[in-house]
């Protein structure tokens, strides 16, 4: 599953996106850290390696409901093309 994590001081939230099994705690051993999520900042800052999510889910990890509203929202990177 893809979920978020929070980390960070107490009333100062920030949270990973984490590849975490299902059943362990929101903060256990995660698989992969994939990004961030700080919703301190204004706007809210939200950095994710689309690829490293992709992969995840083409090999059937599903993504929780925020962290999901998250990648609809957030604004795709566009790389320069190489030279």
């Amino acid at each position: 599953m893809i979920r978020l994590a929070r980390v960070g001081a107490t009333k100062q939230p920030h949270y990973r996106v984490v590849v975490i099994e299902k059943d362990r705690a929101r903060n256990g051993r995660s698989v992969e850290v994939v990004g961030t999520y700080n919703p301190r900042t204004n706007p809210a800052t939200v950095l994710l390696k689309r690829d490293r999510i992709d992969y995840w889910t083409k090999n059937g990890a599903q993504l929780s409901d925020r962290v999901g509203k998250l990648l609809a929202a957030a604004p795709v990177a566009v790389e320069p093309a190489a030279v």
